[in-house]
């Protein structure tokens, strides 16, 4: 059975960095494309960051270019997104998803499995 656990959300002021984490089981991250969505109530979920299985290969949506960053511990089998420079239009739901392509899909229907996602809140 595969499980994508998230954590590390927490309420943090503007300017304030966090790093969360997305732990697998039943899944080899190193041969998953994993990602990081996030979404506020009322509202589609939004790409943040993905990392390809294959070389590494990341991208972002311009929002969180050059101050967030996706990485992965194979040994670990754990995601992380380190995140700098918060703002309160950060504040959100992230989730983590995985999915077996080599594309990095900015889009939900691609990924097969989801964690249940970490709150991430950030006051002005």
């Amino acid at each position: 059975q595969v499980q994508l656990v998230e954590s590390g959300g927490e309420s943090v002021q503007a300017g304030d960095s966090l790093r969360l984490s997305c732990v697998a089981s039943g899944l080899i991250i190193r041969t998953y494309t994993m990602t990081w969505f996030r979404q506020i109530p009322g509202s589609e979920p939004e790409f943040v960051a993905g990392i390809s299985w294959k070389d590494a290969t990341t991208r972002y949506v311009d929002s969180v270019k050059g101050r967030f960053t996706i990485s992965r511990d194979n040994n670990e089998n754990t995601v992380y997104l380190q995140m700098d420079s918060l703002s309160p239009e950060d504040t959100a739901i992230y989730y983590c998803a995985a999915d077996s392509s080599l594309v990095i899909y900015t889009t939900t229907p691609e990924y097969d499995y989801w964690g249940q996602g970490t709150q991430v809140t950030v006051s002005s």
